[in-house]
C-alpha cells in the first residue's frame, strides 16, 4: 500500500481478507505438532430453545436435592449416562417477559419489550451474537440460526429464530436441515469474477444509499435523527456481513462430514438431524456459535401424540401431561445422541469438541402460563462451569445472570446482559 495515501475501508477490508484461520488439521500436521506442544482448540457456543416449557412435576429435580448428590427425575433420566457432564438450574426468570406463548422472543435477550417509550415491543440482544463478535472473527459463518417451519405450533413468538442483532432486531434462521446443510457446505457454483462483480455493486450502492441519507440529517428533529441512526447502523451490519463475504470469497467450503439430508423431515427426525449438523458445523469450524428454535408440534406428531401442542401445554392429568412428559422424555433422549455426538469427535489437543463447546437448553417459559423458574440445563467443557450438579438460586434471579456467567467463562469480558444483576458463583469452576 502507498504510505502517503489515506487507507479507504476498501483496504482495510482487503487486508483483513488476507488473515484467514484454518481448522486445526491433522494432515496438514497439527496432530504431530499436539504430541510436542498443545494446540487450543477454538471456544463454541449453542443454544437450543424450545417453547411450551416442560412438565412441572417430572421434568424439575427435586429441589431438596442438590450439588453433586442430585437424583435425575423423570424427564432428565434419558440423559443417565452423562449425568456428571450436566448441570440443571433452577430458580432464574426474565422479570421482564409477561407473554407466555413467547418461548423464545426474549429467552436470550431479557429485554424489557416496552423499554422504547410509545412502541409496544422493543428487543435488544441475544447472548448469541454477543459471543459471535468475539468467538465468529476467523470463521466463514460468524453464528448460525438453525430455525422450524413449525414455528407457530411451537410456542414461539416474535422473531425469525432465537438470535436477535445488537438493534434488537431479529436475524433470519434457515427453516429446515437441507437449507442448513446448503448453506454451511455447498459452494457456490457462479463463477468467481461474477460473484466479485456482485459484492462490488453491492458495496456501489451502499455507498450511493449512505450519501443520500448523509444529506438529510440537517434539520431533522430528534426522533428522525435516532431512526436515522438506526438506519446507519443497519448499512453498517451489511458492510460487517460483505466483508466477511469477501474474506471467504474465493475459499471453498469444506467437505462436509455428514450426507445430505432428505426432504421434508418433521418432528424428532428434523431435530436429529438437525443435531448431526450442528455437530458438523462445529467440527469444520465453519461457524463457533449455533442457535436452533426447535419444534414441538411436528415434534409430537412424530410421537404419534394427537394432543395439540397448546393444550399439551396447559396439561391436567391424564392424556395430556401424558403427551407433555413423553415428549420431555424424547427432547431428553434427543439431547443425550447429541452430546454422545459432540464426546465422540477427537480435536487436536486430544480432547473431545464436547470439552471445547458450552452449550445451554431450556426455555423461556416453565409449563402453562408459568414464566419464572425457566428450565435450564448447561453442558459442555468450554465455559468452565461446574458441571454434574442440581444448583437453586434465589428466586427472580435473572436467567441473564446464567448467559453472563457463560460469556465470561469462554473470555468474553461483558459487563452485564439484559438484566443481568451478576455472574452466578455457584457456577463457576
Amino acid at each position: 500500500m502507498n504510505t502517503k495515501t489515506a487507507p479507504t475501508r476498501r483496504h482495510f477490508l482487503r487486508s483483513t481478507s488476507a488473515l484467514i484461520a484454518l481448522p486445526a488439521l491433522g494432515s496438514l500436521g497439527f496432530k504431530a505438532f499436539a504430541t510436542t506442544k498443545p494446540v487450543n482448540p477454538p471456544k463454541r457456543m449453542v443454544f437450543l430453545g424450545f417453547g411450551w416449557g416442560v412438565t412441572n412435576e417430572t421434568w424439575f429435580p427435586d429441589a431438596k436435592a442438590t450439588g453433586a448428590e442430585w437424583q435425575l427425575s423423570e424427564g432428565l433420566r434419558p440423559l443417565a449416562r452423562h449425568q456428571n457432564d450436566i448441570t440443571v438450574v433452577q430458580g432464574c426468570s426474565n422479570k421482564f417477559a409477561n407473554e407466555a406463548h413467547w418461548g423464545s422472543t426474549f429467552w436470550l435477550t431479557g429485554a424489557n419489550r416496552y423499554a422504547e417509550p410509545g412502541q409496544s415491543f422493543h428487543n435488544s440482544i441475544s447472548a448469541d451474537q454477543v459471543a459471535a463478535a468475539h468467538l465468529g472473527r476467523d470463521t466463514r459463518f460468524a453464528s448460525i440460526q438453525l430455525n422450524s417451519p413449525d414455528v407457530s405450533n411451537s410456542g414461539h413468538g416474535p422473531g425469525l429464530s432465537l438470535a436477535w442483532d445488537m438493534r434488537g432486531k431479529p436475524m433470519a434462521g434457515l427453516e429446515n436441515p437441507v437449507q442448513a446443510f446448503h448453506r454451511l457446505f455447498s459452494n457456490d457454483t457462479t463463477p468467481l469474477s461474477e460473484r466479485q462483480a456482485m459484492l462490488a455493486q453491492k458495496r456501489s450502492v451502499l455507498d450511493a444509499v449512505l450519501t443520500d441519507a448523509s444529506d438529510l440529517q440537517r434539520g431533522l428533529t430528534k426522533t428522525d435523527t435516532d431512526k436515522l441512526d438506526e438506519y446507519f447502523q443497519s448499512i453498517r451490519d451489511i458492510e460487517v456481513r460483505l466483508g466477511k463475504d469477501e474474506q471467504w470469497l474465493s475459499v471453498p467450503k469444506v467437505k462436509p462430514p455428514v450426507a445430505d439430508p432428505k426432504e421434508g423431515l418433521a418432528g424428532k427426525e428434523e431435530i436429529k438431524v438437525m443435531y448431526d449438523l450442528i455437530v458438523a458445523a462445529l467440527q469444520t469450524d465453519s461457524t463457533r456459535v449455533l442457535t436452533y428454535r426447535q419444534p414441538v408440534g411436528t415434534l409430537l406428531q412424530s410421537l404419534a401424540l394427537k394432543v395439540a401442542p397448546h393444550d399439551m401445554s396447559h396439561y391436567t392429568v391424564g392424556p395430556r401431561m401424558e403427551a407433555s412428559q413423553k415428549r420431555d422424555a424424547m427432547q431428553s433422549e434427543l439431547l443425550a445422541g447429541l452430546i454422545d455426538k459432540l464426546k465422540a469427535v477427537k480435536e487436536a489437543d486430544g480432547r473431545s469438541l464436547f470439552d471445547h463447546t458450552c452449550l445451554a437448553y431450556g426455555s423461556n417459559i416453565r409449563s402453562i402460563h408459568f414464566l419464572d423458574n425457566c428450565p435450564t440445563l448447561l453442558t459442555g467443557g468450554a465455559a468452565k462451569i461446574k458441571l454434574g450438579q442440581h444448583l437453586v438460586v434465589s428466586k427472580d434471579t435473572p436467567l441473564c445472570n446464567v448467559w453472563l456467567t457463560l460469556l465470561h467463562g469462554l473470555g468474553i469480558q461483558a459487563d452485564r446482559h439484559g438484566d443481568s444483576t451478576g455472574v452466578v458463583k455457584e457456577l463457576l469452576a
